[in-house]
């Protein structure tokens, strides 16, 4: 215990701050007694004056120094020190005793008040630091999960491109490399019968290393541990790791691996690796991001396949009807028949299970009757157009209506039926992707609520600078104005505390215009437009920048939620516009129609190169757009962008009513 009060003693006396107090004190000793330190020959009192008063004022400098610079108990500490000078002048030398003591105490007090209020001011501080700090870590983990998804919607994008296995593999892989930043990417597949993992597509590695880690059997090596556990394993050093079986993985030098499951309705389909030839430390969130790349490409394996099924059957269904009802009857997915009226003619077991109906009972039943509300229309344009002849995205999506009430979505892939020439009906093969489709909207809850917790922590923060700090500059300010005003001062203290006056100015101007920018109250009180008027205007104001607002179509107020968002869409554009494009002038349209409402922000800047999707805009590094491209999509609708070189850009958002 006397080893670390001398310790600290040490570091005290080693900060520089500590020796100009005690230089003052000391000199505010030979001050206050000249006399007994000099003799009787010495004057009173430096200052000419009969009394020590100025003297005792002077203490207030190493006391307010003090408190500064060491806090509450530094200033403490110089209260008493000063008392103890201050006093045996006061009580036995004074010949004013009783206003030596008044007086004693007088700065002892004021000493205390101005200690006190540094250490309010220093708790303030740290209070705003820590709400900064939490400001700062939830728009942290707001960019994370915006890249998360967004890297999720681009490796989805691509894998749903094609139904070629090949394809889809090659995209995915070329996509995880580029999204996870790693030298090493491997894909396999599980071959069920044989229970081996298959190298299906490979990044940079030798043929050799590909030859040598082909045919992996189920719990071997790392590949095969992943695929019988089916959970993710984080490998430090690959190379050295006494686990390792096969001798190219160290010949091939690789170090650090992150190993993931593919995996379709919890069943593991195949195994991707990704690695780097030196040490990585892979975050929890990017083995969060490469497992649900994998469960996005598990899914797109299973409709690669469910696209070769179809194509199969409808081959041996031209071939043999016999071996296609095998294959009908046994399909692991959901297949029915319907003529050109709607009426169910097969359906095999799956279908069967998935409706819960019987087979018998589902023959002859219109089809429009399984579907819920929504669904039918959707049907019937896809079916029109393969009678057309169209070009049709598939598989799409319908939502069917158990037998017990239940609602099941399915992934739909439709084709046409002909024979002799002529359209019979349709045959339809579909996947129950309910609880996919739940764990998507259960992803947009958590960034959706994620959203929705940094705007009320941008609220809260507007509202304490708002009504603490702002509020109390303002007092500052007018104090400063009475004390310039009251009473004769030097010319130089004045300028001093106009200048003082003015910083405190420019720094509450500083605070409202943050506060503002946090959460800007005319949105709350008078709703978007209002807003975006004030936002232009603000914009205008400060970086010169000419924006108009205009509004077509009838005005019409939205929820507090969908304003707030269609607002930071335009905020964000905006700024994007001030700090990017070096335009000059910039447009913000409203339009509010029948069936939606569309945002408009567009700039004669400089424009920029566009990704080819929308997606890509978060792995290159666009993350506001790819900010902006989310909180459209919260609202249930899309964001478009057109830019060329030179040109300008524009940001079109638009909504459903």
């Amino acid at each position: 215990m006397a080893s670390q009060v001398v310790a600290r003693l040490a570091r005290i006396m080693r900060n520089p701050h500590f020796w100009l107090p005690v230089a003052m004190f000391a000199i505010l000793i030979v001050l206050h007694y000249p006399q007994q330190i000099f003799g009787a020959a010495a004057p009173s009192s430096f200052f000419g004056l009969g009394r020590h008063t100025v003297e005792r004022v002077l203490f207030l400098l190493p006391i307010a120094y003090a408190g500064f610079f060491f806090g509450i108990r530094g200033g403490i500490a110089s209260l008493i020190v000063a008392l103890a000078i201050m006093l045996p002048r006061a009580i036995f030398l004074s010949p004013s005793p009783a206003d030596a003591l008044f007086e004693t105490g007088s700065v002892i007090l004021i000493g205390a008040l101005v200690n006190l209020w540094f250490e309010s001011q220093q708790r303030e501080k740290e209070r705003r630091r820590q709400a900064l700090l939490t400001l700062q870590a939830a728009q942290q983990e707001l960019r994370s999960n915006e890249r998360r998804l967004a890297a999720i919607n681009a490796v989805s994008e691509i894998v749903s491109q094609s139904l070629e296995i090949e394809q889809v593999l090659n995209g995915a892989l070329t996509k995880v490399v580029e999204v996870m930043d790693v030298e090493v990417a491997l894909l396999f597949l599980l071959h069920e019968e044989a229970q081996e993992l298959e190298l299906k597509t490979y990044h940079g590695v030798s043929e050799e290393f590909a030859a040598g880690v082909r045919g992996i059997k189920l719990g071997e090596g790392f590949m095969g541990r992943v695929a019988e556990s089916g959970e993710p394993l984080l490998v430090k050093d690959a190379s050295h790791d006494p686990q390792l079986t096969r001798e190219v993985v160290a010949l091939e030098r690789l170090h650090a691996g992150l190993i993931v499951p593919l995996k379709s309705k919890g069943k593991v389909v195949g195994t991707l690796c990704v690695a780097m030839r030196r040490p990585r430390e892979f975050s929890p969130e990017e083995v969060e991001l490469l497992t649900a790349i994998g469960n996005e490409i598990g899914i797109a394996m299973e409709n690669a396949r469910l696209y070769e099924e179809e194509r199969v059957i409808a081959q041996r269904l031209r071939a043999s009807e016999t071996e296609y009802r095998e294959l009908f009857e046994n399909a692991r997915h959901a297949i029915w028949i319907q003529d050109l009226e709607g009426n169910i003619i097969a359906a095999n077991k799956a279908f069967a299970e998935l409706t819960r109906y019987s087979q018998e009972e589902l023959k002859g039943v219109k089809v429009w009757e399984l579907l819920s509300e929504e669904s039918p229309s959707l049907g019937r344009e896809i079916e029109h157009g393969l009678l057309r002849g169209n070009a049709l995205d598939q598989p799409y999506e319908q939502r069917l209506m158990r037998k017990d009430g239940t609602e099941a979505i399915l992934k739909l892939t439709t084709s046409l039926i002909i024979r002799d020439g002529q359209p019979k009906g349709f045959q339809h093969i579909a996947r129950d992707v309910t609880e996919e489709k739940r764990l998507e909207e259960n992803l947009r809850f958590y960034l959706q609520q994620v959203t929705k917790a940094q705007e009320e922590e941008r609220k809260r923060i507007a509202r304490e600078l708002h009504d603490d700090t702002a509020q109390a500059l303002v007092v500052l300010s007018r104090q400063l104005d009475s004390f310039i005003s009251a009473g004769q001062r030097p010319m130089q203290d004045i300028i001093t505390l106009e200048k003082l006056r003015e910083q405190i100015d420019s720094i509450l101007e500083g605070v409202r215009r943050f506060s503002q920018d946090l959460r800007p109250s005319i949105l709350d009180d008078l709703g978007l437009l209002p807003a975006l008027e004030w936002l232009a205007s603000d914009l205008t104001d400060h970086f010169s920048i000419s924006i108009g607002v205009a509004v077509l179509g009838s005005e019409r107020r939205f929820s507090s939620e969908v304003e707030l968002l269609l607002f930071r869409i335009a905020q964000e554009a905006l700024r994007n516009v001030w700090r990017h494009s070096e335009a000059s002038r910039a447009w913000v349209t409203v339009e509010f129609n029948d069936g939606k409402t569309i945002l408009t922000i567009r700039d004669n800047g400089k424009g920029f190169e566009l990704p080819k999707r929308v997606s890509d805009l978060a792995s290159a590094g666009k993350l506001g757009l790819a900010g902006m491209e989310e909180r459209a999509r919260l609202l249930g609708g899309r964001l478009t962008l057109q830019s060329e070189l030179g040109r300008g850009t524009t940001v079109t958002v638009e909504v459903p009513i």
